[in-house]
């Protein structure tokens, strides 16, 4: 029989990219990573025209994170050639023009790596809510770890930027040139309609999109139109006040039971 004490016991601090990959409290980030790579035009040109993701948000969410545990998991890794063939399989009719002319394509390297950047930009912005600053030596290790979430979708290596000194320069370069267009719009407010959801989780969504708005760089939220100000950010405030305590002393088989979904799901 397994002791209760283990499992009672708060989990440590994630120093890995596989240790922050395993917990719930990523889900935090998982709006903000969709709403920035929609906000790059042929991203967002590519899910409006050939994504029905509010038609069943929970697949949606469901494929992007067995995407991201393959990536990085090393108890996933068996799943990997299949969820990596069907992210290709999905992706090969993405290709097409947008309303003003400009083609896209779900193969685009580029935009490639910008969604692989936004997965770990959103999850960065979270671990450090809930952690704190990791001391550099770790931080650049994990960064470094986070590769295999560009290499998974066909990135180059060396296309990731090499420290996160380069990657804040690619990260600040890139949103200063994005083009929010009405696509990213609507698939926001699709995001946030609660269609597709069950009640509990409509219930939810208010505090859902305060957390998203309080993570998105603010170029991105104001072309996404939502308004946003002092009070706004205090709320924000307090609720990471109230959940980051109750989280960092969950037993690690509650923080990471989203992970453990996800590997059934793989199995199945």
């Amino acid at each position: 029989m397994t002791p209760l004490r283990p499992l009672l016991t708060p989990a440590p601090p994630p120093r890995s990219a596989s240790e922050v990959a395993r917990q719930a409290v990523m889900l935090a980030g998982a709006g903000a990573a969709i709403l920035l790579q929609v906000a790059d035009h042929r991203v967002g040109a590519g899910v409006a025209a050939h994504s029905r993701f509010t038609e069943d948000p929970i697949a949606r969410l469901r494929h992007t994170l067995q995407y991201i545990c393959v990536a990085v998991l090393p108890e996933a890794r068996f799943a990997r050639e299949a969820v990596l063939a069907h992210v290709h399989r999905a992706h090969g009719p993405v290709r097409g023009v947008d309303g003003q002319g400009r083609a896209y394509s779900a193969f685009d390297p580029d935009a490639q790596l910008w969604v692989a950047a936004t997965l770990y930009w959103a999850g960065e912005q979270v671990r450090r809510r809930v952690w704190g600053s990791l001391p550099a030596v770790d931080a650049e290790r994990m960064y470094r770890e986070h590769v295999a979430l560009a290499t998974s979708l066909g990135v180059p290596a060396e296309h990731w930027p090499r420290d996160r000194a380069a990657f804040t320069a690619y990260w600040d370069a890139h949103i200063a040139g994005l083009d929010v267009t009405e696509d990213a719009r609507t698939i926001a407010a699709d995001l946030f309609s609660g269609q597709g959801l069950p009640v509990p989780l409509r219930a939810v969504l208010p505090a859902a999109r305060l957390l998203t708005a309080g993570l998105l760089p603010a170029r991105v939220r104001a072309g996404l139109g939502w308004a946003w100000d002092g009070r706004a950010s205090r709320r924000e405030a307090r609720v990471w006040a109230a959940v980051v305590p109750v989280y960092r002393r969950l037993p690690a088989a509650v923080q990471g039971s989203v992970a453990r979904w996800i590997l059934h799901t793989l199995r199945d």
